[in-house]
């Protein structure tokens, strides 16, 4: 075994092997994984193999299909067969509303290029005849999708690693990893060819490594805890069946043109598949049971739970009701095993904060539809700085030290549960709420305030009558909240809203070298004391990795202090950047403020007026102007105030501590009562953001836009002097943008048929070939004060400056589309600069 390697990977299940793979495939070669037992033996030997292609994050689902279509590439190299069966898959749908997703799932699906069709209970029948039809309305056939033998695909990564060079160590337990001095790591392993007690294995030494990935899979939480982290991830118990021989099958071959079947029933929360002459039924259920919820034993190996119908009859009994040839034919073997999960049921990968060299790649609960993507994206990260897709919906960043192990219990626990359910856009989880909660959160809640979660934070959405219940009614077209929305966007428009701002991510940077930092991480200028300024961020490749607002304070001795503001769920994934690019002298220093430092904004025309009652100095336009940054008082309150707003009005954003916060939500009620002030959620910042056709993080600007393409080339100041990205950003404007980012009003329809963009529909356009799909919407929703169903997206150069005709496909309803070429409201932005 070699002492010293560049990358060690730590565990050998499928997705540990991807990842080997794909490193020795971008042509790092000095790798090696280290595997406590045999390779497979976690979750991955016992797994039910199913893939498919079906998610709802796009980004995901295109790097599922990737892994899909890898296998027959890994299987021909390694010479290992996978047992690959492309049986293609039904979706069944039980119900109108499961329709509807699969129809928006389907219209996903043409923009990635992706082949489905949409058929009746009737069609998908005569595909599977072992379904009873009158339980369904319809389904979605999708081509890309079927089983592997999960062992043989592990095998096969692995063989193809080791042709290029990575050495594969079996019964090697890295017991404990330390820091070197150098900033390598150490990992200390021991050899357990000596049985399943640990006590007498033969103690190997250390292994010296740039890197390591912890593709720990059952035991990711203990490999993390070696380095003082604790990892989001749950295992679950999981089970399903095994029949009998069914005789139907050779039948049903004999006279289908289908290479076999996958079915997953979404109402029935099962799946069922062949399985050599048999048929296996797997099920998600209800009261899932975590499995080792606070440790994973080390000796657990290749071994299965004990199994538990009881717990799973509810659901057996609706799949024997929906597939009725399961009353014919008995139990053959029960199979229980545990797999992890995440909070929210996506993979956690890439660098850990904080920590250089450290890398995750574990919570992949769909190992066989997401180990090549996941291993392809940790590859690009690793050698190229840079994961090559979109995978925000995979990154741990995502999650804050704030899940911790009881909240990710219970999430995890939900997720198992929803596994085949729908999540609507509009609805709010139930689990783990009010984890973490804001100063004023009583008070928010005695207005009666509906709240959704972000980043562990309690927020309001919207604010209900007095009354009445403060729940949304969760549906994929408009809710009981559009019309009180439509009233709190008034209130802004032509008096004065107030929102929480506590759920942004909030920086203070400070030291001899924040400027110069600053301007070096960032591409507009930096804004002079008492200024504020917009400014993306960028990596080497000229993404879009941020979009903040900066400001810029100096002490009575001329010392400067910046404030750095962004989205808050984003904070991690820019805390990692931050101090990945920060200079090692020590010139700059780097704090997160969290929610230690809280906030609201008053907006409006009427937000002057409730402002000069509680500041001591003008706050006339003259003498306190549009992106003007002060620390002062509001009121007895010592505050940060800035002029912007994200409403695209004239207003104030007001930062104070959270002991603070109270007083001055108390205090700017208080003066704004003669001005008609009403608080505002965060459905009406999203009508009014569409008001102004401003984009957002993670839906308009994400890594794979850059900022020519995104709009916002007018804030990358390439004369400034260099800047990270800014080679990049230089070539991509020299060539020009390939796609641009389009606003659209569309007709939404009327009534109890209205439904707006929520992203990822489809827009399609009339050309010479006719009407075909050009491009996707990122974010959509109702602009009360315009009137307008509104949406923003994507679309080929060629057609951005086009009239159409347009069109945005909208739960399955192709609906009519105007592009826009300037915002309804405002086009100026006279309002929020006088």
């Amino acid at each position: 075994m070699r002492k010293q390697a560049q990358v060690v990977v730590i565990g050998g299940g499928v997705v540990g092997a991807s990842v080997l793979y794909h490193l020795t495939l971008a042509g790092w070669t000095d790798v090696m994984m280290v595997e406590r037992r045999e390779l497979t033996h976690g979750s991955t030997w016992h797994s039910a193999g199913g893939m498919h292609t079906l998610n709802g994050d796009p980004n995901v689902a295109a790097l599922q299909r990737y892994t899909v279509e890898l296998y027959e590439k890994i299987q021909a190299e390694s010479g290992r067969d996978c047992g690959i069966h492309m049986t293609s898959g039904l979706q069944l749908a039980d119900t109108p509303e499961r329709m509807d997703y699969l129809r928006m799932a389907h219209a996903r699906g043409r923009y990635l290029g992706m082949e489905t069709e949409l058929i009746s209970a009737k069609e998908a029948h005569e595909m599977v005849p072992f379904l009873d039809p009158d339980h369904f309305v319809g389904a979605m056939w999708d081509r890309h999708e079927g089983h592997v033998d999960p062992s043989g695909v592990t095998h096969a990564y692995a063989e193809c690693a080791r042709q290029r060079g990575a050495e594969i160590n079996r019964y090697t337990w890295v017991h404990d990893i330390t820091r070197a001095a150098d900033g390598t790591w150490d990992l200390h392993v021991h050899d357990t060819r000596g049985g399943r007690d640990h006590d007498t294995d033969r103690d190997l030494g250390v292994v010296n490594c740039e890197h390591f990935v912890n593709a720990g899979g059952l035991w990711a939480r203990e490999v993390g805890r070696m380095t003082g982290i604790e990892i989001p991830v749950l295992a679950m118990e999981h089970m399903y069946l095994i029949t009998e021989e069914v005789p139907q099958l050779a039948e049903w071959r004999a006279q289908s043109s289908m290479p076999g079947f996958h079915v997953v029933d979404l109402g029935g929360e099962i799946y069922m598949r062949e399985e050599g002459n048999s048929l296996l039924l797997g099920t998600y259920e209800r009261g899932g049971v975590p499995w080792a919820p606070h440790t994973t034993d080390w000796n657990f190996g290749a071994q299965l739970l004990t199994p538990d119908l009881e717990r799973i009859g509810d659901n057996l009994e609706v799949g024997f009701r929906h597939f009725p040839i399961f009353q014919e034919i008995g139990i053959k073997d029960t199979i229980n095993g545990p797999f992890t999960f995440a909070p929210d049921g996506n993979p956690l990968i890439g660098p850990v904060k904080g920590q250089p060299g450290h890398w995750l790649a574990c919570g992949v609960m769909a190992g066989l539809s997401q180990g090549g993507g996941v291993g392809l994206s940790m590859a690009n990260w690793m050698t190229e700085g840079d994961p090559g897709f979109d995978v925000w919906g995979m990154d741990n960043a995502r999650f804050g030290d704030w899940a911790t192990p009881r909240y990710t219990n219970a999430k995890v626990r939900e997720n198992y549960g929803r596994r085949f359910r729908i999540t609507f856009p509009n609805e709010q989880l139930p689990d783990a709420r009010n984890h973490i909660v804001s100063p004023i959160h009583g008070r928010l809640s005695d207005l009666n305030a509906v709240w959704g979660a972000s980043y562990g934070l309690e927020v309001p959405m919207w604010f209900q009558r007095d009354g009445e219940a403060p729940v949304e009614d969760v549906t994929f077209r408009r809710s009981n909240a559009f019309d009180i929305v439509a009233e709190e966007v008034a209130a802004v428009r032509h008096d004065v809203g107030m929102f929480e701002t506590t759920g942004y991510a909030k920086y203070e940077v400070t030291g001899s070298g924040a400027r110069a930092w600053l301007d070096h991480l960032l591409t507009n200028a930096i804004p002079s004391p008492g200024r504020l300024a917009l400014s993306p961020m960028l990596n080497r490749r000229g993404r879009i990795i941020g979009d903040f607002t900066v400001g810029a304070l100096v002490d009575g001795v001329g010392t400067e202090r910046f404030m750095i503001f962004g989205s808050g769920p984003a904070q991690k994934y820019h805390e990692r950047w931050f101090r990945q690019e920060a200079p090692a002298d020590g010139s700059v220093q780097l704090r997160v403020c969290g929610n230690e430092l809280t906030g609201l904004s008053i907006a409006g025309p009427n937000a002057r007026a409730v402002l000069d009652v509680l500041i001591d100095f003008d706050v006339s336009n003259d003498a306190f102007g549009f992106l003007d940054f002060r620390d002062t008082y509001v009121g007895s309150v010592p505050a940060l105030v800035g002029r912007v707003t994200f409403t695209g009005d004239l207003g104030y954003e007001i930062w104070c501590a959270a002991g603070y916060l109270p007083q001055l939500f108390d205090s700017l009620m208080e003066a704004g009562a003669d001005h008609g002030i009403r608080m505002f959620g965060g459905r009406a910042l999203d009508s009014m953001r569409f008001d102004k056709g401003w984009g957002s993080w993670a839906t308009e600007y994400r890594p794979i836009y850059d900022p020519y393409e995104a709009n916002m080339g007018w804030m990358v100041k390439l004369d400034k002097g260099d800047f990270v990205g800014r080679d990049a950003a230089a070539a991509a404007k020299e060539a020009g943008p390939a796609r641009k980012l389009v606003l659209f009003s569309m007709d939404a329809g009327s009534g109890a048929d209205a439904a707006d963009c929520i992203g990822n529909e489809p827009v399609w356009h009339e050309g010479p070939n006719g009407n075909e799909v050009v491009g996707w919407i990122t974010s959509g929703g109702f602009a009360h004060h315009s009137g307008l169903s509104m949406a923003m997206g994507y679309v080929p150069i060629e057609h951005a400056a086009s009239d159409g005709p347009w069109g945005i496909e909208v739960v399955g309803v192709m609906r009519q589309a105007t592009r826009l070429d300037a915002p309804p409201f405002d086009p100026s932005g006279s309002r929020m600069r006088s």
